[in-house]
């Protein structure tokens, strides 16, 4: 969704009337859950995606007419539908997409320097286009119309930021999050745009470069830290986020409190003198992924090492080594897919069955 919200907050500076679609629900195999989102701007540009391809073009149709004035569309496509193979969503599943204007007094700016800056914030926008509001580090600002549907609305986008969830809410439902409103029933979209996962890389060894870059597509937030000055440049990781010279284990030590469950640590030194000490620190903390480049006899004598340094067996156990998937795959570049294979298998609770070994929906709902 940066991307999304950059563009949007973009062309909303240029004074380039858009409308956004966004998936509220899904049923089934779909490629996307809710919150993803696409724009499409009054000269048929596009950006992002609301499915795999399958209904973009309807998707365009609807905001088409949005921009020619038609009010606020909600919109569902499923398998059982005619018009589902019209459109070619032949995926097995069922997606329900809102498209609206978004004007330009909804201060999307604001939204895209928050997520920049890493500060969770959330857009709530009615079903039926009556205002919006913003709730985040900066409070909260707009309205939906009223005071009690501005407190329904505030309530639900809380509770859902802090989940990072994304979808439709009743506003005036009392049981949001256990809070208690007597605001009218309305039904309100509520996208929350949460700071980027963290991928940290200790270690600039040659596969860093391929994993920095793929990480970065992948939206995370890259950090490539070693404690040699020449490895660790601009130059060879142009598309990392920070790079840093430093020894690992004090670096992880002083930023202890970025780490968090979506965080994945890639140690790739196969120096005991740095990827212990890092290591032992790593698995200590809430990252979600931890992992560490070596071979089979590294990994023996690495875990004996973290033993010694006081790790205990149930730290142990959360030690992926060697790091990655099995892909038979060859060279940094190749090493790198496996490696992020793992990673997004991890976080999302994937198989890494091939899709044709399991039964049921391709996507998992």
């Amino acid at each position: 969704m940066r991307h999304v919200i950059d563009q949007a907050a973009a062309w909303q500076r240029s004074g380039t009337r858009f409308a956004m679609a966004t998936v509220v629900r899904t049923w089934g195999s779909s490629p996307h859950g809710p919150g993803a989102s696409m724009l499409v701007s009054e000269g048929g540009r596009v950006v992002g995606s609301v499915s795999a391809g399958c209904v973009e073009a309807a998707v365009c149709a609807i905001a088409e007419d949005v921009l020619a004035g038609a009010a606020p569309v909600l919109e569902r496509w499923g398998i059982g539908d005619e018009d589902a193979f019209a459109v070619g969503l032949t995926c097995g599943g069922t997606i329900e997409v809102l498209v609206r204007e978004v004007g330009a007094n909804v201060p999307l700016g604001r939204i895209a320097a928050d997520v920049t800056a890493g500060v969770p914030v959330a857009l709530v926008t009615p079903v039926d286009g009556g205002g919006w509001l913003v709730v985040g580090g900066g409070g909260v600002s707009g309205s939906l119309g009223d005071p009690s549907a501005d407190r329904a609305g505030a309530l639900a986008a809380e509770g859902m930021l802090g989940r990072g969830a994304n979808g439709l809410v009743a506003g005036g439902d009392g049981a949001i999050d256990g809070g208690a409103t007597c605001a009218p029933e309305r039904e309100l979209l509520v996208q929350s745009f949460t700071s980027r996962p963290r991928l940290l890389i200790f270690g600039a060894a040659e596969v860093a470069r391929p994993l920095a870059d793929v990480g970065a597509t992948l939206g995370y937030r890259v950090t490539v830290c070693d404690a040699r000055p020449a490895f660790v440049t601009d130059e060879r990781f142009p598309r990392a986020d920070d790079v840093v010279a430093e020894r690992p284990d004090r670096w992880f030590r002083a930023h202890e409190d970025l780490v968090d469950a979506a965080t994945a640590v890639c140690v790739l030194s196969h120096d005991p003198r740095f990827d212990v000490p890092v290591l032992a620190l790593a698995l200590r903390s809430r990252a979600g992924y931890v992992g560490a480049m070596g071979s089979r006899r590294t990994h023996e004598d690495r875990m004996a090492r973290l033993r010694t340094a006081g790790a205990t067996d149930a730290e142990l156990a959360r030690l992926r080594s060697p790091i990655g998937l099995d892909l038979g795959g060859r060279g940094p570049e190749e090493t790198a897919v496996s490696i992020l294979a793992e990673i997004v298998a991890a976080r999302r609770g994937g198989t890494t069955l091939p899709l044709t070994l399991r039964t049921g929906p391709v996507h998992a709902t």
